[in-house]
């Protein structure tokens, strides 16, 4: 299976709370749902569904799922929820029990041997398993070499600090610019892959 990330990101590298301003105010963040004016459905809206399209699995952090349980079972007849819901889900939790998740199709990956169970996964025949939000999960697969493919939906604010999702270890990683598309609104959609190493 490809790990392939997809995030809405801003100008600075932030990833926290696109969705809404009580959806993760960790460090008094305080801007949560700041992609609302630069999200369309054809160019934004089509960069999720394509992904959506391909993928054979959700990988989540215990945060993000959380959100995500709590919003997509709700909106059963959309097909994008329909989606969503079928999907088989992992959620990495060192809170969380087999008993807990209550969004169907959902496995618990306990915290500690993530990176491996991971690392599994990956190595199975399969489509994409995407990753959707989840700062610090992605930065945990970033940092062990175990991303495919980022497709970031970079919009034109700055948010003067909040969670990101590159490693911060000194280690260089060259990326391929592998497609890009534009909105009217100045949101990029960058997809990148890791570039070959000689």
């Amino acid at each position: 299976m490809r790990i392939v990330i997809v995030d809405f990101m801003s100008l600075d590298g932030v990833v926290q709370a696109p969705g809404g301003p009580e959806e993760d105010t960790d460090g008094g963040f305080a801007h949560g749902g700041w992609t609302g004016p630069f999200f369309d459905d054809q160019v934004v809206g089509g960069a999720f569904d394509e992904t959506l399209g391909n993928a054979e699995a959700l990988l989540f952090g215990r945060r993000t799922w959380a959100t995500m349980a709590a919003a997509w079972p709700e909106r059963a007849g959309d097909p994008f929820a329909d989606r969503m819901n079928a999907l088989p889900k992992y959620v990495v939790s060192s809170t969380l029990d087999e008993a807990g998740p209550t969004w169907r199709n959902t496995t618990v990956i306990p915290g500690a041997g993530a990176v491996a169970r991971v690392r599994e996964l990956r190595a199975a025949e399969g489509g994409d398993l995407v990753v959707m939000g989840s700062s610090a999960l992605a930065r945990t697969l970033l940092a062990e070499d175990l991303v495919d493919e980022m497709r970031l939906l970079v919009m034109p604010v700055l948010l003067g600090g909040g969670k990101r999702i590159f490693p911060e270890d000194g280690a260089l990683r060259t990326l391929e610019l592998v497609s890009t598309a534009a909105n009217a609104a100045g949101t990029l959609v960058c997809v990148y892959r890791p570039a070959a190493r000689g």
